[in-house]
């Protein structure tokens, strides 16, 4: 009979551990963490991969544990890492475990010298020898360097106190193996955030993850939804969370974890050395689109930016281009200018043509030379080395301030004002002499806070078809 004192089941969240700025246990905020996500619940997970055991002494992951306890106060079970590369250590950690009142350990598999299958199971079999808890077992290729071989989980699965699998391979034919394999004999908890959904549809019986203590109202509706056979609502509430929960997995977990924790307000120091400060592996942009997801969840306040829609006379908006009133107002110069879409997706463009050996011209080769910090011109282009004629110009009018802003206006809007001006040139819009006589600008105007960028994409298309109509038939 399986030791039934705890039933992995549900939503348990891998905690961070809370530092000091000079790398201690913060335990006021490891409180605050525990109180945070305790409503949400089915149980807590301490000193994990995401809590970053790794750099944790044996009296540091004790500590931790026994103030997780405290704090739970018998609420929910908590599962406290016990996780070492040799046996005697696990061993140790376990012990230590049982004696500070946890509910279950979590024991990964033998890692940086790889033992053979035998070796692997009699460290298993070691651990749970030694102490009277439920023991879940962990499968983490990304870091162990090594699956945990299903042949020897097969097997563990008859010892008593071996409850349950945790699987965060990501690895869907692996668990599904798993599944089979240990035919009911063993619980499996999935532990890659990316596909809880399948994984539980699958037959998984609940998750410890590292975004449980972001959102895990969140899982527990996807895992409720599961459970009542309702997929719409479980597959749009994955959806509402996939990119965070590909940003966590495949940004160092605790490290962008405690990112989008420290901008919710829940305040939870940096990672430890050699992940802190310069060693960490979030750059700028990563950080930034942590934040819009939080803000699309609702997590944390959307700043309000509206969108500096050009309103002055479009005669008037070329100035900064080296294209004032009196040279644009030549007939060899056609204006166009459109707006389409609305939220943080519109878009508005104003679009200068001309010849290449008059002003337009000139100011195309300007652009490209002495390009201005934040507005750089890119040349419009349908695949790469393939540019579009008339030769066109993209100018952002917005100061672009990171990577994911550059790419919204050099990625989608580059290619929708390629492809308006191959219809226009198609549909006879654009005269067949432009083709080689001529050269545009496009100023394009996009809200700093654009996410969606198919809808970004459709939004440009159409204004650059209007601005065109615009420019060369006056409508």
């Amino acid at each position: 009979m399986k030791n039934l004192a705890f039933q992995a089941r549900g939503v348990l969240p891998a905690l961070v551990t809370p530092f000091t700025a000079d790398e201690a246990i913060d335990e006021p905020g490891l409180r605050g963490l525990v109180q945070y996500v305790l409503p949400h619940v089915d149980g807590l997970v301490p000193c994990g991969t995401t809590g970053e055991f790794i750099y944790l002494t044996a009296d540091e992951q004790r500590q931790v544990i026994e103030i997780v306890i405290d704090e739970v106060a018998g609420r929910v079970p908590v599962v406290a890492g016990a996780c070492a590369p040799s046996t005697r250590q696990a061993v140790q950690l376990a012990r230590a475990a049982q004696e500070a009142g946890a509910s279950g350990c979590l024991v990964v598999t033998p890692y940086f010298l790889h033992p053979s299958d035998k070796g692997i199971y009699q460290h298993f079999y070691e651990v749970a020898s030694a102490v009277d808890i439920p023991i879940i077992l962990y499968n983490i290729p990304q870091v162990v360097d090594a699956y945990l071989p299903r042949t020897v989980v097969e097997d563990l699965a008859d010892i008593p106190n071996i409850v349950a699998l945790k699987d965060s391979s990501g690895n869907l034919t692996y668990t599904m193996e798993v599944l089979e394999m240990t035919d009911g004999r063993l619980d499996v908890l999935i532990g890659h955030d990316e596909v809880v959904l399948p994984a539980l549809a699958g037959g998984c019986s609940g998750m410890i993850l590292a975004s449980a203590q972001v959102f895990p109202e969140i899982w527990q509706g996807v895992y409720s939804a599961v459970q009542t056979g309702d997929m719409d609502t479980a597959r749009a509430l994955q959806s509402s969370v996939q990119k965070l929960a590909r940003i966590f997995c495949r940004h160092g977990g605790g490290v962008a974890v405690k990112a989008a924790l420290n901008m919710m307000g829940v305040k939870v120091g940096k990672p430890r050395r050699p992940l802190r400060g310069q060693g960490g592996v979030l750059i700028n942009e990563v950080r930034a689109e942590i934040r819009l997801e939080l803000e699309k969840l609702g997590k944390i306040a959307k700043p309000v930016v509206k969108l500096p829609v050009r309103e002055e006379p479009l005669v008037e908006r070329f100035a900064s281009l080296g294209l004032p009133v009196e040279v644009l107002q030549s007939n060899s110069v056609r204006l166009g200018t459109a707006v389409a879409g609305d939220g943080a997706e519109k878009v508005q463009l104003d679009l200068v043509a001309g010849p290449k050996d008059g002003p337009v011209g000139e100011s195309y080769a300007l652009q490209l030379t002495y390009p201005r910090h934040g507005h750089e011109a890119l040349t419009a282009i349908l695949e790469p080395n393939l540019t579009v004629r008339p030769a066109t110009l993209i100018i952002p009018t917005v100061k672009l301030k990171n990577l994911r802003q550059a790419n919204m206006i050099y990625g989608p809007t580059q290619a929708a004002v390629g492809k308006a001006i191959v219809d226009g040139l198609a549909s006879g819009l654009i005269p067949q002499p432009a083709f080689k006589d001529e050269v545009m600008m496009v100023q394009v105007t996009i809200h700093p806070q654009a996410l969606n960028r198919h809808r970004l994409y459709c939004n440009a298309c159409r204004a650059m078809g209007e601005a065109l109509q615009n420019a060369y038939t006056g409508e």
